[in-house]
């Protein structure tokens, strides 16, 4: 495992990213082989390593989050934190095998912000997003899976490549995109920060219900 970095100061909290400067070495250009080389954007450069997807190569559906966490970029492992322990729970209320699915992130590296001695999530900018789409494209393209579910905004915009894209309207439908099924929901992240137990409850089930509806639709391709 590559030793931690310390944090360094960003230049402006611009969500598009426009502005950050990149570290030396990045290059948006690049096209590499092993996603522990990738220096696409300059997320490389605090992470203490890229966090590629796990699961079945060939899973009928695939789960896409936002960014590693903290326990995740430690750990070299897509949801090992807090919101993997959630997704796990729901997968289970779902009737899913977390087995039989491939869990990733739209982008690989965690991006983050120092508060005293935590690491703090920040979230990615639309630039970053778009580089770390050349290893989403190849995931989809090796896993074969044609049931995706976004879990969140972010996941939601690198699926459909679309910046512009709002997640809230979408939760509870299923989406069509260059020959699979996408089906939005919220982040598990997402449900534990949300401050009233009515509220949790609701981010829940809406999460619940998205992977009973992956299940499904896995279901019925393949009968």
């Amino acid at each position: 495992m590559t030793a931690r970095r310390p944090p360094r100061a960003e230049p402006s909290d611009d969500p598009s990213g426009s502005h950050r400067r990149e570290p030396e070495g990045s290059d948006p250009g690049q096209q590499p082989q092993r996603l522990e080389d990738c220096r696409r954007c300059g997320l490389w450069h605090d992470a203490t390593q890229a966090v590629p997807g796990a699961g079945p190569r060939r899973a009928r559906i695939m789960l896409i989050g936002e960014q590693p966490g903290d326990k995740e970029d430690l750990a070299g492992l897509p949801f090992v934190g807090p919101a993997g322990a959630l997704l796990d729970d729901a997968l289970r209320d779902a009737g899913v095998a977390r087995g039989d699915v491939y869990v990733t992130n739209a982008v690989k590296h965690f991006k983050w912000t120092p508060r005293g001695k935590r690491r703090m999530h920040k979230t990615p900018a639309q630039r970053e997003i778009e580089a770390c789409h050349y290893w989403l494209e190849r995931e989809l393209a090796q896993s074969g899976a044609r049931v995706l579910v976004a879990l969140g905004a972010t996941a939601l915009k690198a699926v459909l490549e679309e910046s512009g894209v709002g997640l809230q309207r979408l939760i509870g439908q299923v989406l069509e995109h260059q020959g699979r099924q996408v089906v939005p929901t919220y982040h598990p992240s997402f449900a534990l920060r949300v401050p009233d137990p009515a509220s949790r409850h609701r981010a829940y089930a809406a999460i619940v219900e998205a992977l009973r509806t992956a299940g499904e639709l896995a279901r019925a391709r393949h009968r």
